[in-house]
């Protein structure tokens, strides 16, 4: 007789409150510290906030239902996600806005919608970009005798998504007005994609673009809601936009929505330099974000002199845009953790489940000593993960998280 292999029980052991980072977490771990978290929160919410505009956090980033809550309660207007999937998965985590800052398309992914439809407080808006999307989106939820609120993406050439142009926007709006079951509530684009020596530049102008082009559609009658929503800015250049904003008064007609995730976590790579640049161009912001996120491993091997092997690897933590970080060592099991500066040390290379690491000289690493590892891009090392914790500044955890990827 055979038996079935429970493979859901084989998964990376969520850590029980008060246990001790160094002494009684099955490691590699993905961490959050608590201070640095909570600080990121306040942070973006209060500039948010001040620059006139809501906050709609990319919950894509982490997919972690309780760093949604955190969000919600500290002012978030409503999470911000990419599929229908991931909708479905917020709203039975509580969440009752949704901002899908992408096309639904496909009948399978519209019943999703649909089945939340039911319930007349959830609040759902999603893109639309192309006629083919309309009419289909128009023919499914009528059908059904549902309204869906969508709203034109408006793209860049050799972007992603979007419109490419002015006129496929009006074009689209008229569409749009075409279907019974589709009410048109704003207009959405992404500068994430410009890029190059006149990014700053390119950004301002596809945001003017931007603006004027819901003056436009709302002084045409287009859309079905009084306050239209206007919204871009991903977790790179959110202060451009806002700036934007703020000089073409779009919160006095609109209901301007930003949507950086990232900044939740935050990292120590491409978002790390991204926040010095914007702080660079805001003299009057005194701090930024700080690094949240540590993925936590021990020293496995070192077979040779100056050469370390970490027991951690693809399967663990994001490389797609840079290695993992070394930051600070721990001596496994000695509690209170004490960290010792390792940053001159390097990961050069990173398998499945190892990572290779150059000993910077006057370094002693021992087999079993614990390393913190910061990231770059912290949207593809939360994906890695079913849980994680949460600790304080006695590396103490305080609360367990699950994902739902």
């Amino acid at each position: 007789m055979s038996t079935a292999f429970n493979f859901a029980a084989v998964e990376k052991g969520t850590p029980s409150i008060g246990a001790q980072l160094v002494s009684d977490v099955s490691l590699p771990a993905l961490v959050l510290h608590r201070d640095a978290l909570e600080h990121n929160i306040r942070w973006m919410q209060d500039f948010v906030s001040r620059s006139g505009a809501e906050l709609a956090p990319h919950g894509k980033t982490s997919m972690v239902p309780a760093l949604f809550r955190r969000q919600l309660a500290a002012g978030a207007w409503g999470i911000t996600l990419a599929t229908a999937v991931q909708t479905r998965a917020a709203y039975a985590a509580g969440v009752r806005r949704v901002l899908m800052a992408n096309q639904l398309v496909g009948a399978p992914n519209m019943a999703l919608i649909a089945e939340l439809l039911a319930d007349p407080q959830f609040e759902f808006h999603c893109m639309v970009d192309h006629p083919d999307n309309v009419a289909a989106l128009g023919a499914f939820f009528g059908e059904r005798g549902l309204r869906l609120n969508v709203m034109i993406e408006y793209g860049v050439v050799g972007g992603r998504c979007g419109c490419r142009s002015e006129q496929e926007v009006l074009d689209l709006a008229r569409a749009i007005k075409a279907q019974p079951a589709l009410a048109l509530t704003g207009i959405e684009g992404y500068e994430g994609v410009i890029h190059g020596d006149q990014a700053v530049s390119g950004i301002r102008g596809f945001a003017d673009s931007l603006v004027r082009l819901a003056v436009e559609l709302q002084d045409s009658g287009a859309f079905d809601i009084g306050k239209p929503i206007i919204t871009a800015s991903g977790s790179a250049w959110y202060d451009l936009i806002a700036e934007e904003f703020e000089a073409q008064d779009a919160d006095g007609r609109f209901l301007s929505v930003l949507r950086p995730g990232s900044y939740v976590a935050h990292d120590h790579g491409i978002y790390k330099d991204a926040q010095c640049c914007v702080l660079h161009r805001r003299s009057d912001l005194s701090e930024g974000l700080r690094p949240a996120l540590e993925v936590w491993a021990h020293v496995q091997s070192m077979p040779e002199p100056g050469f370390a092997v970490i027991a951690l690897g693809k399967r663990d933590v994001a490389f797609d845009a840079g290695l993992p970080v070394p930051l600070l060592r721990y001596k496994a099991g000695v509690v209170p953790a004490v960290g010792e500066d390792v940053s001159a040390c390097k990961v050069t290379a990173v398998m499945d489940q190892h990572a290779f690491m150059t000993v910077a000289p006057g370094c002693e690493l021992r087999v079993g000593d614990i390393v913190a590892f910061g990231t770059s891009h912290p949207c593809l090392t939360f994906d890695k993960w079913r849980v994680g914790c949460i600790v304080d500044e006695q590396m103490t955890v305080i609360e367990g998280f699950e994902t739902c990827f």
